[in-house]
């Protein structure tokens, strides 16, 4: 039988393929570009994972794909971009899969705030993007990715400009605003099934200088105290159900206020970047066969435990310190003599522009290490990562293209 997937997370796949064989069934990839997949499919072979190539924008394309599989016996959509049509399709389809209005509303980021404040889990509901006088605050793209279309005000000022360069920026749904909840950023790791979630472990963040707050180094699992650690479990698990999450992992961003912790925002999903290898070090275990247990509507045996005592990681983004055109890296010959084990992966390639230096649409690719705490683990990929070099040329407008 297969299981198909429509995009996925650009690491990953390789644990999913393993999932899948496991399960006894095939593995398909659905994408409009394979090129996002570099690293990945350089260490897949076909025997491992089919890839098709279709407008994944095209929904009906896609269903036509899915039809013509042989005995498709789930749809697995680990990204927030097709989270929506991936909800839609298994239901067209017969598979498993969640309540495609409940995705909806999870997508919707004004939405879920409103509905955590209307049941006092946070402080504040959505805020008008004109009208407020809230400060500080945050205009950003209510269905939006990878920080991308974010905007810190502390001022009306700050807050007029901000609504002249949203104008002219394209949005995946509409521009909505919030309080801005200051403290240290984390996310919780959970895995859920029929309304009962467990907490995995907390990623840490590491953010760049305001006001453009970069994703720049993470590490799980964060050692907060016992009790922490079990307010943080409860405070999660009505969150998410409250936002009507009930199946599946989820990545929940939260920032640790003076108050106690404050929603950023609810991904229906497994952590990006190299949060599902982490979890999968930390757990012991293939935390991916969890996702493919969940895309075949079985309960996933993380809910009920996992070896655990694995190594813990950090990982840390590495972006060029000037737009223009990537030539490659200088400092990867290092890593095999350094602490922690470190690992480069590459999320561009040579030959790539690099223009959004103040998201993560920049970054050229991430230096992951082992440590026995969380906190030993990214001291070392720092220190890895800090003698990576992106060298970057100027880009020449007559001959790249846009």
């Amino acid at each position: 039988m297969t299981i198909a997937m429509l995009e996925a997370l650009t690491f990953g796949l390789g644990r999913l393929a393993d999932a899948a064989r496991a399960a006894g069934h095939d593995l398909v990839l659905l994408t409009a570009d394979r090129s996002t997949y570099t690293h990945e499919l350089s260490r897949l072979g076909p025997d491992r994972l089919r890839v098709v190539d279709v407008d994944t924008t095209d929904v009906a394309a896609c269903e036509r794909v899915l039809r013509d599989l042989p005995d498709l016996a789930g749809l697995i959509s680990s990204t927030d971009t097709w989270a929506i049509p991936g909800a839609d399709l298994a239901h067209r389809l017969g598979l498993p899969g969640p309540d495609p209005e409940a995705v909806r509303t999870l997508r919707d980021k004004a939405a879920v705030r409103a509905r955590l404040h209307d049941l006092g889990l946070s402080r504040s509901g959505p805020l008008d993007p004109v009208s407020t006088r809230v400060f500080p605050l945050v205009l950003k793209d209510s269905a939006g990715t990878s920080s991308r279309a974010v905007w810190l005000c502390r001022s009306p000022a700050e807050r007029d400009a901000a609504l002249r360069e949203a104008a002219g920026t394209a949005l995946k749904g509409r521009l909505i605003a919030e309080p801005y909840f200051e403290g240290p950023l984390y996310s919780a790791e959970t895995i859920g099934w029929r309304g009962r979630t467990r907490l995995l472990g907390v990623l840490s963040r590491v953010l760049s200088p305001e006001p453009a707050c970069r994703e720049e180094a993470s590490a799980f699992p964060v050692a907060f105290p016992e009790a922490d650690l079990a307010g943080l479990d409860d405070w999660v698990g009505r969150v998410l159900a409250a936002a009507g999450h009930e199946r599946g992992f989820a990545h929940t961003e939260f920032v640790l206020t003076a108050d106690g912790p404050e929603l950023v925002e609810v991904n229906a999903r497994i952590g990006g970047a190299l949060v599902g290898e982490a979890l999968c070090r930390s757990l012991g275990v293939n935390a991916y066969e969890s996702m493919v247990q969940v895309a075949l509507g079985v309960r996933p045996d993380l809910l009920d435990g996992a070896p655990g005592g694995g190594p813990a990681t950090g990982f840390v983004a590495l972006y060029p310190r000037e737009a223009g055109v990537l030539e490659g890296w200088t400092g990867l010959d290092r890593l095999p003599s350094l602490p922690g084990a470190p690992e480069w992966y590459p999320t561009a390639r040579p030959g790539d522009v690099l223009e959004h230096l103040t998201d993560q649409r920049s970054c050229t690719g991430i230096v992951l290490a082992e440590g026995p705490t969380a906190e030993l683990a990214l001291h070392r990929a720092s220190a890895a990562a800090g003698g990576i070099i992106p060298q970057v040329r100027a880009r020449d407008h007559a001959t790249v293209p846009a």
